[in-house]
């Protein structure tokens, strides 16, 4: 059965400027992922400093998971993130 997770994380100071190297790959995952039926939706807050997500799988390791192998992760760009189950009311 799959379950819906949301996601809330930071960046670091100047993600936009940082994050330019590795947007295409970024991207390129997280359309995948979409493909997949995995994310619902991610992106940052208007501050560019917190990001959401929302996906949609078996359990927490997994949204662990992908958020650690992607590039944003590696290269410092997300700095800090939590998971909560979430349940969809409307």
């Amino acid at each position: 059965m799959m379950n819906q997770f949301v996601l809330w994380g930071n960046y670091c100071e100047d993600a936009v400027e940082k994050r330019t190297p590795f947007r295409d790959e970024h991207l390129d995952r997280l359309n995948s992922l979409k493909e997949e039926g995995i994310l619902i939706t991610l992106g940052p807050t208007k501050c560019t400093r917190y990001v959401f997500g929302i996906f949609q799988v078996e359990n927490e390791d997994e949204v662990r998971n992908i958020i650690q192998e992607d590039v944003y992760w590696k290269k410092g760009i997300w700095t800090s993130y939590e998971i909560y189950p979430w349940i969809q009311a409307f």
